[in-house]
């Protein structure tokens, strides 16, 4: 699915944008779905700003800030699953991981109203589900047309090959990088038009701006890695984890006696 040029860039950078992995078609049916899902669930607790001492002082000077976020999204429509076993998307994955044996490890939804979207800090997402080979991707489908204003992406291209850094957070269940080393202002953003998707490692340090501006920014997130890699330590155990995308998971458990078990 990709070329040479893809691929070396991909390789040298830790990331890729990519067009018409999705038809418009289905882009309006998912960007439909998905304002329907959040406005079904706005009386639930979706509150996601980023927790710690990492703010600037301008952030900090503006507590009002707001990201809202909805995980596993295959759970609650169906669309979401069509996406996730999209044949072009898990060919390209299969190019960036060297195997078509892929597995799901979670979805998530991030909703960045228009004015008041909170930032996300430099990290990596290494911390939060670290892995033996380092095989895990982020597929990042944006709904919006995004840029610094409306709260975009942010990476900093080649800090995959850094390896896991330093986790800087300081609160349970947050994690980041050092923001001195690793500052937003200094980083690279990444515009991009609605439809558009960025896959990237999840040893890449990336962020994203708020949103000052009178756009919202929707992005789908999945998350997948190779049915061959192994878990360094269980965390984020999310819904339908492990869940076959691509190929076959030969590690699967089949015992009978265990068949309540989570793998």
């Amino acid at each position: 699915m990709l070329s040479e040029s893809q691929l070396k860039f991909y390789s040298e950078n830790g990331y890729l944008v990519l067009d018409e992995v999705y038809s418009s078609g289905e882009i309006y049916e998912c960007s439909s779905e998905y304002d329907k899902v959040f406005e079904l669930k706005q009386n639930s607790d979706l509150e996601a700003t980023w927790k710690g001492n990492w703010t600037t002082a301008d952030a900090a000077s503006s507590p009002s800030t707001q990201v809202l976020s909805i995980h596993s999204l295959q759970n609650h429509a169906a669309i979401f699953t069509k996406m996730l076993l999209k044949d072009t998307l898990l060919e390209i994955v299969a190019d960036l991981i060297g195997t078509k044996d892929i597995l799901l490890h979670h979805t998530k939804a991030h909703l960045k109203p228009p004015g008041k979207g909170s930032p996300f800090p430099m990290h990596q997402d290494y911390q939060y589900f670290p892995y033996k080979n380092d095989s895990l991707v982020a597929v990042f489908i944006h709904l919006d047309d995004t840029n610094m204003e409306n709260g975009g992406l942010a990476v900093y291209p080649g800090s995959h090959k850094l390896g896991p850094l330093e986790d800087k957070g300081d609160i349970s269940g947050w994690h980041y990088v050092d923001q001195d080393k690793f500052p937003i202002d200094k980083a690279t953003p990444v515009n991009a038009r609605r439809g558009q998707v960025v896959i990237f490692s999840y040893l890449l340090v990336h962020g994203s701006f708020p949103n000052t501006s009178d756009r919202v920014r929707r992005m789908l997130l999945f998350q997948m890695m190779s049915a061959h890699d192994e878990k360094l330590r269980e965390t984020h155990r999310s819904p339908c984890q492990g869940m076959v995308l691509s190929g076959r998971n030969p590690h699967a458990e089949a015992s009978i006696k265990k068949r309540h078990e989570t793998s």
